[in-house]
């Protein structure tokens, strides 16, 4: 805060006034002691210095609070300003004046009064309250080494100047409105020394703005230099380019030139959509005016590389010959009804219409069963070009719809990615284990391929980098999975589901004859001269060797039978036929993995079969139920998950309530526990499809009544006994026909299901629909 000395004199009496001419200033303030020149240009500033000239040549100077102000009054002016002298006045050409001032005393205006066409002040000097001996020296040292390292990274100021600065040390006052009038302060930090009549105060302020004033310097050289800095490498680099491009034009090598033509070139030849046509030419306008060297410029000709190599209309020809189609479908996979159907099914319709958007078929199975293979089948079938991504593990959005432009190193998403290798716009498009993606924080990859797999919205498809529609509608999109459950509903709402089972023994000893064994041969550098498998052999290695619904790991073991007579040839030298035999398959192979039945040898109280479905297919489910003396508690145990113990519990009270019509004592269970296994307690297992199992292993561990061996059974059970459809039927039932099983005990709903079932195991198995308990029972117990 500025401190304002009052208006009385040392003696203590009122101030007296004095009366001047007044010159407003603007954008600057004049200090006592300071010889400055002014140029004036305003009328009455003009006459109120020559009424001082012609007088005392004294004249009252304060400044403008704002300088665009041309007639300031009272308001619009400081009140402290300084009484100067007038050396000189010289009047210019252009009608202004040049006046050669010297300052006196600081003066306070008590009154301002419009004269005969200028302004006239009445004021009073202020007065000053100097440093006391103690802060004297500290005070102008300080300020004076502050003034020094300013000069000094300024070079502002001359050596002479110091030399007159310490000759005015003893003057405090003197010195410090010499060192404000050098400094470049705005004009109201000025006004604030003008106006600070305490010089203690006045040396601390001082002191404060040229601590500011320096680290302003001191910043802006620093921004100076990186600029010049800047502006230094680039100049070298359009220098040094310039020479290049001198020199190869000398020599006839101007090859930025003929690479600008060539793309030109190539982007008048391409056809493409309207959209992408003039963004091109857009960004090849914008290329051409770069730095061939600049790193803008190479993301540049990289984005026009990307938009011209795109086959935006190029397609293949689709072959319309359905019968050539249906051979190559049944040439490559054994089987595979429905998904062969729906394939024809879509080739026939396009014969008919010409132009299909392209269907989105989802092939659900278990692992091995050919769903990525037939779709490199109905790519051959269709006469199209074949691509595929993989999903699994893919948890990033950009990996479907590409990064911004923005990013460094960014690209296309895969899908356009994968089309600009194929070079086709219609291929077949399998986007393989789409189960298998997940979300974090860089999004969720399922909710964009939304767009990509919608037949209505991927005609106008926006991948993030290229940032213009590309249309997706004449690709055929084929995805796999192993799962439904795993893929997102509005996703599996887009897709055409198509389910592939797993297959069964004569169709595994179909593949392996007709075509594994062929592949396997070529693969391992064999022919059919060399080894030839009986069926016995091929039989013996599908039961004992592999336990899966595909048949990956049956060409797998037929494989590794093949790499052992390709290593016998090679030690023996001798090319003979290997006829192999199950004696042979057991000297290659080791002993079985796998037992040929888990069946029980003799039918047994409490022990019923099962069914269970896998990712991997069917499996026989073994359920054991045993009594023992208790008060009643039903303990169950394998690794069984909620729904399975509820169906347990549901089983015993179905059963407590029917134990009359069961010939079962009422109160058995106030004296026996019953304890329910589900063996190999090592694997998790759940679901409701055991509770019928369940409720006739207690039924027959109650009654002592034996279960048969040859039956197996799957289905749900509700309290009031009643048998409820299950999933998972086919793969069911061809595990139970693999295992020997004679029988086999559904709900009734189900019935709708067994024309999934092949025939020739419907005849060689019996399939018995139950809507109760009681009719399994009567199936079931002996």
């Amino acid at each position: 805060m500025i401190n304002i000395p009052k208006l009385f004199n040392q003696n203590g009496l009122p101030e007296e006034k004095n009366h001047l001419p007044l010159v407003p200033l603007r954008d600057m303030v004049l200090f006592p002691s300071i010889t400055t020149s002014v140029f004036v240009g305003r009328d009455k500033s003009i006459k109120a210095l020559s009424h001082a000239m012609a007088a005392d040549k004294k004249i009252f100077l304060t400044s403008q609070k704002d300088p665009e102000i041309l007639k300031p009054d009272i308001n619009d002016i400081f009140q402290v300003g300084t009484e100067a002298t007038i050396i000189q006045l010289l009047r210019l050409p252009d009608g202004t004046v040049k006046a050669l001032l010297e300052g006196c005393r600081r003066g306070k205006i008590v009154k301002l009064s419009d004269e005969d066409g200028f302004l006239g002040v009445d004021y009073i000097y202020l007065s000053e309250d100097p440093l006391s001996e103690k802060a004297r020296e500290p005070a102008i040292r300080t300020v004076t080494e502050a003034f020094k390292h300013y000069a000094t990274l300024s070079k502002a100021v001359s050596q002479n100047f110091f030399k007159n600065l310490n000759a005015l040390a003893a003057h405090e006052s003197k010195f410090a409105d010499t060192i404000a009038s050098q400094m470049p302060f705005k004009v109201i930090d000025k006004q604030k020394l003008l106006e600070c009549g305490n010089i203690e105060e006045r040396f601390f302020l001082l002191l404060k703005f040229i601590q500011k004033e320096t680290e302003v310097f001191s910043m802006s050289q620093k921004i100076k230099g990186r600029v010049k800095e800047q502006m230094e490498k680039l100049q070298k680099k359009h220098y040094l380019n310039e020479q290049m491009r001198a020199i190869k034009k000398e020599m006839g090598e101007d090859g930025g030139a003929a690479e600008f033509h060539e793309l030109e070139n190539r982007i008048k030849k391409k056809r493409m959509s309207k959209e992408a046509a003039q963004v091109v030419r857009r960004e090849f306008k914008k290329l051409k005016m770069m730095s061939p060297m600049s790193s803008e410029a190479t993301v540049v000709r990289n984005y026009i590389d990307w938009l011209i190599s795109l086959p935006w209309f190029r397609k293949n020809r689709s072959k319309n010959n359905l019968k050539q189609a249906e051979y190559i479908l049944d040439q490559d996979h054994y089987g595979l009804k429905k998904p062969k159907e729906r394939i024809l099914e879509y080739l026939a319709v396009q014969i008919l219409v010409k132009k299909i958007k392209g269907p989105i078929l989802c092939l659900v199975g278990p692992p091995g069963v050919g769903k990525t293979s037939l779709a490199k089948s109905v790519a051959s079938a269709t006469g199209r070009s074949f691509a595929r991504i993989s999903l699994g593990g893919v948890r990033d959005e950009a990996e479907i719809r590409g990064h911004r432009r923005t990013y460094v190193g960014a690209m296309p998403g895969k899908i356009i990615q994968t089309l600009k290798k194929t070079g086709y716009n219609n291929p077949v498009f399998c986007l393989d284990e789409i189960d298998k993606m997940t979300a974090d924080f860089r999004g969720d990859p399922s909710s964009a391929l939304l767009e990509t797999l919608d037949p209505e919205q991927n005609k106008n498809f926006n991948d993030h980098y290229l940032e213009v529609d590309y249309d997706l509608s004449q690709i055929l999109f084929i995805t796999t999975a192993n799962t439904l459950h795993d893929i997102p509903i509005p996703l599996r709402d887009r897709m055409e589901i198509i389910h592939i089972p797993g297959y069964t023994e004569y169709e595994k000893e179909k593949i392996a004859t007709g075509y594994l064994l062929p592949k396997q041969l070529k693969e391992n550098g064999l022919t059919k001269a060399d080894a030839v498998f009986s069926k016995n052999a091929i039989h013996a290695i599908v039961k004992q060797y592999t336990k899966e619904a595909g048949v990956r790991n049956l060409e797998r073991e037929i494989s590794s039978v093949l790499r052992k007579i390709a290593r016998e040839i090679v030690q023996t030298e001798n090319r003979k036929l290997h006829r192999i035999s199950t004696t042979l398959v057991l000297k290659y192979l080791g002993q079985p993995y796998f037992r040929d039945s888990i069946l029980e040898k003799e039918d047994k109280i409490g022990i019923v079969t099962g069914l269970a479905w896998t990712q991997a297919g069917g499996e026989l489910l073994t359920i054991e139920a045993v009594t023992m003396p208790g008060k009643g508690n039903v303990h169950v145990t394998g690794k069984l998950g909620d729904v399975m113990k509820e169906s347990a519990q549901a089983a015993v009270s179905f059963v407590r309530s029917r134990s009359k019509e069961l010939n079962i004592k009422e109160d058995f269970y106030k004296t026996l526990d019953i304890h329910i296994h589900v063996p190999e307690g090592a694997i998790p297992k759940d679901g409701p499809s055991a509770g019928i199992s369940m409720c006739t292993a207690v039924v027959s561990v109650l009654t002592g009544k034996k279960v048969s061996r040859k039956v197996a059974m799957t289905g749900e059970i509700t309290l009031r006994g009643r048998v409820l459809p299950v999933g998972g039927l086919k793969e069911k039932l061809l595990a139970a026909h693999a295992n020997g099983i004679e029988k086999v005990i559904v709900s009734m709903d189900n019935k709708k299901d067994i024309k999934e079932i092949p025939r020739s195991i419907q005849k060689q198995m019996e399939i018995v629909f139950a809507e109760d308990m009681s009719f399994v029972f009567e199936n079931a117990l002996l």
